[in-house]
């Protein structure tokens, strides 16, 4: 019998809020977190838009432990913190602790500014910090050191998916019986020129820099890319029956996970979405439940013109035309590695209120859209399970099954 692992603790904080009270509420409301980049350097860029920060992290973070932290991951331990507290700081071993927070690009940022450091005034004053910093595995190292967790300390690296492959690794260590509690979920932030530049020469990101409020907009006939956010989403998973022994509130179950790969393009989704179908079915089938149980979907969704409709044809393949869809993308942005978790705590949080945020800026649908869509309010909706999917370069492909308890 497959061990049930269930969600006590949430933490985030995304262009919409500090925490996950105020990115929630923010959600509901339909407001967007994207807004004009004002530093010297994003006057020199063909996109100058992003989805930052809407509480400083090293306002947060100590002082003197910021200096020594990469944005990514004091956004992390930020998330990481207000996730452990939220879970009433559980009791546990911490040889049965672990720790899954992922980053898709990590600690570029500090990268960046140091090579720039060594080319202006020399070796000598490069940090001896930098290695920590930059290293991808470094947010979910300091996560790890401040919980003492000894059950293992895990960094997934697979872009847009990481944040949901991350869980779903959690999921696995629980059920394997090497943690009964796991820390999980991803973290980005590289809002600085020289990705912006890359992401634009592709023609991936949107560049209605007069507009940014209106710069992501999923499905809509009028995208142009999406919108580069940074962020952290970081959850705390529990074996159920040390859980329930503890008292703890469960916001829902992680019912199931499905990961493939497309085997495809370094960067394009399957046309068709039969990796993602493939996913999506893994998930269902490991969740134990039927197709028809998954009534809404937090979609992948970026707003580029191809990977939208490629994951309408996978929702139809994999589900039929029942799921209720939004795209919390268009208020975030896109978080990169962040994505698949902050996403996944809306996704845990509507089956847990019974409400789906809506999706902001889908003014005129693509033709091809034909599967519902929540628009303009959020929508009460009695929601038995739901689904996550996460896409990310490389053709990485996560799915993500939650259901009420």
């Amino acid at each position: 019998m497959s061990v049930e692992v269930v969600v006590t603790g949430l933490g985030a904080t995304t262009p919409l809020g500090g925490d996950v009270a105020s990115t929630w509420d923010a959600m509901l409301a339909g407001k967007s977190g994207v807004s004009p980049l004002t530093q010297d350097w994003a006057a020199q860029l063909t996109v100058r838009i992003a989805a930052q920060l809407a509480v400083e992290p090293s306002e947060v973070i100590d002082r003197v432990q910021a200096r020594r932290l990469d944005r990514s991951e004091m956004t992390a331990i930020i998330a990481a913190r207000e996730a452990w507290a939220d879970a009433g700081a559980p009791e546990v071993d911490k040889l049965r602790l672990a720790v899954s927070v992922g980053t898709g690009i990590g600690g570029a940022q500090t990268l960046l500014n140091q090579d720039d450091i060594l080319e202006a005034s020399g070796p000598r004053k490069v940090s001896p910090h930098t290695v920590p910093m930059l290293m991808p595995n470094g947010p979910a190292a300091w996560v790890g050191l401040e919980l003492g967790a000894k059950a293992g300390v895990h960094c997934v690296a697979s872009a847009c998916a990481t944040g949901a492959e991350a869980i779903a690794h959690a999921l696995d260590l629980i059920r394997l019986g090497r943690a009964d509690v796991v820390v999980a979920g991803g973290t980005e932030a590289v809002i600085h020129p020289l990705p912006i530049a890359g992401f634009a020469s592709m023609r991936a990101m949107s560049i209605r820099n007069d507009e940014p409020e209106r710069a992501s907009r999923p499905w809509d006939k009028g995208r142009d890319g999406f919108v580069l956010g940074e962020g952290a989403g970081v959850i705390v998973l529990e074996r159920a029956d040390h859980a329930r022994a503890r008292g703890a509130r469960i916001y829902a179950r992680l019912a199931g996970a499905g990961m493939t790969s497309d085997g495809y393009d370094i960067v394009q989704p399957h046309p068709e979405g039969e990796g993602a179908v493939r996913a999506i079915d893994f998930a269902i089938r490991d969740a134990g439940i039927a197709k028809t149980d998954v009534v809404h979907v937090n979609a992948h969704a970026t707003s580029t013109p191809v990977g939208d409709l490629a994951e309408i044809k996978a929702l139809h393949r994999a589900l039929g035309d029942h799921p209720l869809l939004t795209s919390t993308k268009s208020m975030t942005g896109h978080l990169l590695g962040a994505a698949g978790a902050v996403e996944s705590i809306a996704t845990i949080l509507a089956i847990y209120h019974g409400i789906v945020p809506p999706t902001i800026n889908l003014d005129e649908p693509d033709d091809q859209l034909d599967l519902e869509v929540v628009t303009h309010k959020a929508r009460h909706l009695d929601i038995p399970a739901a689904l996550n999917n996460s896409f990310g370069f490389g053709g990485h492909n996560a799915a993500l099954v939650f259901a009420r308890v």
